[in-house]
Parts: structure tokens; sequence; C-alpha cells
């Protein structure tokens, strides 16, 4: 699958009628420049030896350089990735806190107005374009309620009062390991309204998922043969049903994450998060095609990796591994 993406990715780079060694060179650049920057970045090879060398320079780490900023690409990924993961982690355990329960009261009392409230927030979730509802959460909690700010990770006074802690790259938590409360509060207060955007996703599919894992499971004869015993519902429900749940939710889980990880530069851009996503809106609009191929290839292999991780986690059912 990841050597797909990479010839995909390569592919799709040559075709794309523009002249990456011009823009290697500069605007002001003469032919005899670009000549030698297109010997320089290899264009000049034939696209089977192009390619074996970018699978090579991939295996060893290297994504290439900007065009626009004439940096590795890596590099420019190890600044800006730890502050998309900040959002995709967050959002993704408020997806566990919330879509579960959820999900499992939705099953339990079917068809009653929980019921129909539950399926009703899970399908709108699901369907809203996360692009619309930020902007309409800047809307209501910045410009007419003033709750929230309308974007970047802490506020300008922030930044050039205090030194900003930089551990993981993750500012909440870096700040609260350091003890910054100052800075912890700004950046949380910041980080609300971009993460609640990314959550409606995975909490609505963790949601669904929950609910029609539950509803067959709770038909099962060893739930009913557990009520003629008469333990309580919620024992039944918390232990019996929903342990047995969790496999399709978790691979639901994963793979909302990487969905959440792949599909963040819109909010990014929307909120001016300096991620991942912010990134790639920026190397799109120059037309950079190593950084977007940088993030493709990366996307790629955290989201093979998430399904790596899913396929382990549910190898651990018993029922499975039978």
């Amino acid at each position: 699958m990841l050597f797909g993406i990479i010839l995909i990715t390569f592919i799709t780079s040559r075709v794309i009628p523009s002249d990456p060694a011009a823009k290697w060179a500069g605007p002001r650049a003469t032919p005899e420049q670009i000549e030698l920057a297109r010997s320089e970045l290899g264009f000049d090879d034939p696209y089977p030896v192009q390619f074996v060398n970018y699978v090579v320079r991939i295996v060893h780490g290297d994504l290439g350089k900007s065009l626009r900023t004439h940096s590795s690409v890596a590099d420019e990924l190890k600044i800006f990735v730890p502050a998309t993961v900040e959002l995709v982690l967050l959002a993704t355990v408020i997806a566990f806190i919330i879509g579960i329960p959820l999900g499992l009261y939705s099953a339990r009392y079917k068809n009653s107005l929980i019921d129909h409230f539950s399926r009703f927030f899970a399908i709108g979730a699901v369907s809203l374009p996360g692009f619309w509802v930020a902007l309409g959460l800047q809307l209501i909690f910045y410009c007419h309620l003033g709750w929230f700010p309308v974007g970047g990770r802490v506020s300008v006074i922030t930044s050039l009062m205090y030194e900003l802690p930089n551990i993981t790259g993750m500012l909440v938590f870096d700040s609260f390991i350091t003890g910054n409360w100052y800075i912890f509060k700004d950046a949380a207060w910041h980080i609300v309204l971009p993460v609640v955007v990314l959550s409606l996703y995975p909490i609505g599919l963790v949601t669904r998922m929950t609910r029609s894992a539950l509803l067959e499971i709770l038909n099962e004869d060893y739930i009913t043969a557990a009520r003629s015993y008469g333990l309580s519902e919620r024992l039944i429900l918390g232990v019996y049903a929903l342990r047995n749940s969790l496999g399709p939710t978790i691979t639901a889980i994963t793979l909302s994450t990487g969905y959440t990880l792949v599909s963040t530069f819109l909010v990014e851009s929307i909120f001016g998060w300096p991620g991942m996503g912010n990134y790639l809106a920026t190397a799109i609009i120059a037309l950079d095609y190593p950084a977007i191929m940088g993030v493709t290839i990366f996307s790629a292999v955290s989201y093979l990796f998430l399904n790596l991780i899913a396929d382990i986690i549910v190898s651990l059912d018993p029922r499975v591994r039978l």
C-alpha cells in the first residue's frame, strides 16, 4: 500500500504542468541557472532512475527540500506535526469520552428520546462540513459572544512576554508539565474551538458504531441469561455488553484518528493553527511539490500505522484469536 502511494505521488508530481527547477532557482533565474537547478535536483535523469533515487531517499528519511524555503521537508514537518498531533489527540480523547457513553445510552434506551437525539447528533456530526462549523463557531463565540479567540495557539501578548516551552511541541502538554500555568491557560483557551470542530466527526462515528454493536450484543443469549440471573442492568451493560463491543468501536476510533490527521488543513487554515494542515495549505498555494508529497507520505504512513494498531488491539479479543 505504501509503495503504491509513493508511486502515485511520484507520477503526479511529474505529470503536473509545472517546472520545479524554475521555482527552485527563483523568479529571476536565467536559463543556465534553471538547467543547473534541474541537474542539482536530479530532474535530468530518466524517470525510473528518479523514482529509485526518490524511494532510496525516503527509506533514509529524506523527503526532499521545499521549493519555497529550500529547507528539508522532514525538518519542517518536525516543527509543524506536533501542533497537529496535539489537536488530533485531544479530539480523539473527547470522542472516546463522549461517543461511547452516548452510544451506550442510545442502545440502552432504543427508540426513546435520548436515542433519537443521539442518532440525530451523530448523523449531524458526521455530515456537517468542518470548515462550515469552524466559521460558525468563530462567528458565534468570537464575534458575538467574545468568549474564545479567533485563532492561533496563544495570544500575541503571551508570545511576546513569555518564552514558550518546547519539549514535545505540544504546547498545552509542555506548559502543563513545566508548570507555566499562564501559558497553559492561554493555550488551552485557544485550542478549544479547533478541537471541538475536529472532534465532531469521530464523536458521531464512535456513537454510531457503539450503538450498532451494542444493539447486536444485547440480543445475544448470554445477555438474556445474565438478566435472568438477576444481575443489574448497569453491570450487564458496562461489563458484559460494552466490553464485547469495544472491538469495532476501537477500530472506528483508530481509523477516525487517521482521518482527522489527514483532514485538518482547512480547520488549521481557518484558525491560523501552525500545524501540518496549515503547512500543507501553504505548500499547495505555492505549488511546493516536495512539501506536498512529504505531507502525503507522512499521512499515509501514519494511517497505515494506525490501521496496524487497530488490528493488534482487535486481535487481543480471544474470539478473534480463535
